[in-house]
């Protein structure tokens, strides 16, 4: 039985991404949202496009007004002004200035803005009251980004604010890698569909669509392929298509040593290389991950029957991989913070234990980890609504008692 980190290394490690020839695709902007960039992004514009002021006020000489006060003011002539969107006509001369706003471009020969708030206008002229430091208020063309050099490079996710620099750049379509595909299918006689009336001793499948959420929130797609009986030849089968279908598949159940846990047995006959078989951890013990030879599926997950080992085990192993799979550069790696636990939390200390809640800043700006109420059985799935965070509790460590701080995975 591995410990958690010797197991979470050897997962990663199996790892490799999706390739950034074969494994891309060109997609609109409009759709590049949560996609992983694929190649990296140029640009033939400087950012900012043009020299622009960046206040509202008067585009000025700076030499005409570096020795200017309130007591001995520089007194110029407005030649012209100048909105945003509009081309300047009129060069600046000696004693000149012209009025000018934000983000509208600097005409030639100013080189300095003097804010609106320091002036004084009056027919046709204007008084500066305060001098300005050299070319004060101005954003010089290519001083953000030089056109030609990389813009974004790949392996980044694009969100919100990368969303907007390629809009800006005029960059109509982007190259991502493809989403990663994950087979899901449950194992087990007991298990009915959710439309199915339930008769005495059946589960309804909620393992199915509690993978499939937490695949598409790991920005993949789901291959959903229902509920597969205690059979051999109907796993064989059922395995045998996701593997032909997916990079990874995930399977709950039938991975312990009951008389009807197929699944490992299936895998080696299958070609499939058994890497773990049990992880020192609670839930999750009965982990089985497995790797094929076939390039359609690079890793195999046989996750725990029981509904709250599912997502430990998913988030502890299988959203990192489904990551870093996926073309992420970095950020890929789970993430750990110290927490200060507002309850008591208890484990027997014989495994690394998972127990579930909610992560959150205190007024104070320290984090927080409030236990979730209720029973923390493998079985118990109502108790795990609104769970963001897991505390850890390590192998020997039986209590941390409330106030003290826990380590703790952030989930999402």
């Amino acid at each position: 039985m591995l410990a958690v980190s010797d197991a979470e290394a050897i997962i990663l490690n199996l790892v490799q991404p999706l390739d950034s020839q074969q494994d891309t695709e060109v997609v609109d902007l409009v759709a590049a949202s949560n996609r992983v960039l694929a190649s990296p992004v140029t640009s033939l514009l400087h950012f900012p496009h043009w020299d622009n002021s960046a206040m509202d006020g008067y585009a000025v000489r700076y030499e005409d007004v570096q020795y200017c006060s309130s007591e001995n003011p520089a007194v110029l002539e407005i030649v012209e002004e100048i909105q945003a969107g509009y081309k300047p006509k009129i060069p600046i001369q000696p004693g000149q200035a012209a009025r000018i706003l934000t983000g509208a471009i600097l005409p030639q020969g100013a080189d300095t803005v003097v804010i609106q708030e320091v002036t004084r206008r009056k027919d046709g002229e204007v008084t500066i009251l305060t001098a300005p430091k050299p070319q004060q208020f101005v954003r010089y063309r290519g001083s953000y980004y030089q056109s030609g050099t990389q813009l974004l490079p790949k392996g980044i996710r694009l969100t919100a604010p990368e969303i907007a620099v390629l809009a800006a750049a005029q960059c109509q379509q982007v190259r991502v890698y493809r989403y990663p595909r994950v087979a899901i299918l449950s194992t087990g006689d007991e298990l009915v569909t959710i439309e199915q009336p339930l008769q005495p001793g059946q589960i309804v499948d909620s393992n199915q669509y509690a993978l499939a959420a937490l695949v598409r929130q790991s920005a993949a797609e789901p291959l959903m392929l229902g509920i597969v009986k205690d059979e051999p030849e109907d796993i064989q089968k059922a395995i045998a298509y996701a593997l032909a279908n997916a990079d990874i598949v995930l399977s709950s159940g039938g991975v312990s040593v009951g008389d009807y846990d197929y699944v490992e047995q299936i895998l080696e006959s299958s070609g499939g290389e058994i890497q773990i078989r049990a992880v020192r951890m609670k839930p999750g013990k009965p982990l089985t991950v497995a790797t094929f030879s076939s390039p359609q599926a690079h890793l195999y997950f046989g996750l725990p029957g029981n509904p709250a080992a599912v997502f430990v085990t998913f988030w502890r192993f299988v959203q990192p991989v489904i990551k870093k799979l996926s073309g992420l550069a970095e950020g890929w790696e789970p993430v750990f913070v110290r927490a200060r636990s507002l309850q008591d939390l208890r484990s027997n200390g014989e495994r690394e234990t998972y127990l579930w809640g909610q992560l959150f800043l205190s007024h104070e700006g320290v984090y927080e980890f409030r236990l979730a109420e209720g029973s923390h059985s493998s079985g118990n799935l109502i108790n795990l609504a609104q769970t963001n965070a897991l505390a850890i509790l390590q192998v020997g460590e039986t209590l941390v008692p409330k106030g003290e701080k826990v380590r703790v995975l952030k989930i999402n």
